[in-house]
């Protein structure tokens, strides 16, 4: 994920050497003005349709949610020990140990 140094305002690409006035600079000016302003109308197009994304990936998670949790009800209503099923272990014995990093 790319990291951008200072969210709060765009500022636009400053050339290190003035040039003269001309109708040739003032014509690269209005080029290079009209490419950032592609390119940001492009990048606004992209954050919405991720937010549109990320809003439809919310709306069924919550979905989700919804019909989990009224399966989990309908589960304890209709098996009233609260107790979980253990797998049979008759038979075996098992060894604990610790892993250490």
């Amino acid at each position: 994920m790319r990291r951008y140094p200072n969210r709060g305002t765009i500022r636009p690409k400053v050339s290190t050497m003035p040039r003269q006035q001309s109708e040739a600079a003032a014509m690269l000016d209005l080029y290079k003005l009209v490419v950032e302003k592609k390119r940001l109308q492009q990048e606004l197009q992209n954050l919405e349709t991720r937010r549109q994304q990320i809003g439809d990936r919310l709306n069924l998670l919550d979905q989700k949610i919804d019909s989990t949790e009224t399966t989990i009800q309908q589960m304890r209503l209709a098996e009233p020990s609260h107790s979980p099923i253990l797998p049979s272990t008759s038979g075996q014995s098992f060894e604990m140990f610790d892993l250490e990093y």
